[in-house]
């Protein structure tokens, strides 16, 4: 690495998309990065608060809202490190008497943090593909103004959303073991600066779909839709100074992306091996990939996400994506 390099603090979760950029696997050209492994929860927090690192992951949804509230100081690239059929994931107390999404109705629900990308893609879903509507669910939020993504953003409850604040002394899974919650759209478990629970409460709760997988391919094969949850950002200061690290930075990731089909981490790499998939298949996997990198590839998914965060009374306007992506990355 010589003196021409320019040398940026990246904040990355621990996946296997981002592992190749964390173990020096890939390096973007003509930048150094001195890299930091952290838990989103606690990333994002740090970055919305402090604005520590050069570049990080980030929540698409914050991102979102802090740019309907006029903090432009992070410019995304579109890279997206997190995506999954988040609504599937949806546990409730087996003696709930919840069977359905239907029966969420008038129930007590726990979330890490209302305005989460998570819990924007749970409720969008739970409201326009079955109905139920945020206002009509008593919420119980975990994370409090001086450890969460909201209080750096300035998170007020939307109008008619009963949201009660969980007080420090107890937590999300306490609560839904004694029973004083009917389930949770979203339970973390993972050791962090921000998110409190440490209880295991797979013995007294089920998940909302009895099959999250089938009902994540019914949802895909509605809407085409694999939603996103993460993104990255750059600092917007630094990219003004600097506007080529923007596809600099995406085609490390791109690169990270390919480094891992390459070792064969796919478990679809075995049949190619074979013989049983040939190139055709490739070329089909290559222009259908539900977890494309690229601004084109994903704008219905990052649209979606837009429209949730506004129709939840998240965002002040409806922020429109040019406005947060990179200028020279808006084409790939």
């Amino acid at each position: 690495m010589t003196d021409s390099h320019l040398q940026l603090s990246i904040a990355l979760s621990d996946n296997e998309r981002t592992r190749p950029l964390l173990e020096g696997r890939v390096a973007p050209q003509g930048i150094k990065l001195v890299p930091t492994m952290v838990h989103p929860s606690e990333m994002f927090w740090r970055q919305l608060r402090f604005a520590e690192f050069d570049v990080s992951e980030m929540s698409m949804s914050s991102l979102i809202i802090a740019a309907s509230r006029g903090d432009t100081r992070f410019v995304a690239i579109p890279v997206f490190t997190m995506r999954k059929f988040f609504h599937t994931s949806i546990i409730v107390r087996t003696d709930s008497g919840i069977a359905a999404p239907a029966d969420l109705r008038g129930k007590r629900i726990g979330v890490p943090e209302y305005q989460q990308t998570w819990a924007i893609w749970s409720r969008g879903i739970l409201q326009h593909e079955f109905g139920v509507h945020a206002r009509e669910i008593e919420w119980f939020m975990e994370r409090n103004p001086d450890k969460s993504h909201g209080g750096a953003t300035g998170f007020t409850p939307p109008a008619g959303v009963r949201v009660n604040q969980i007080p420090p002394t107890t937590n999300m899974g306490e609560m839904l073991v004694r029973g004083e919650l009917d389930g949770a759209l979203h339970y973390l478990l993972e050791k962090n600066l921000v998110d409190r629970s440490t209880v295991d409460v797979s013995g007294v709760t089920r998940y909302l779909f009895p099959d999250p997988a089938a009902e994540g391919r019914r949802f895909y094969a509605k809407t085409g839709l694999f939603p996103i949850n993460h993104t990255v950002v750059v600092r917007r200061a630094l990219l003004e100074s600097h506007p080529w690290i923007a596809l600099n930075l995406y085609s490390v990731f791109v690169a990270a992306k390919e480094e891992i089909a390459r070792h064969g981490r796919s478990y679809l790499h075995w049949y190619f091996e074979s013989g049983l998939l040939d190139s055709g298949v490739k070329r089909a996997l290559a222009e259908h990939d539900p977890l494309a990198y690229g601004f084109k590839a994903a704008r219905p998914v990052l649209a979606t996400i837009a429209q949730y965060v506004h129709e939840q009374g998240l965002s002040a306007r409806l922020v429109a994506l040019e406005e947060i992506f990179a200028p020279s990355t808006l084409d790939v």
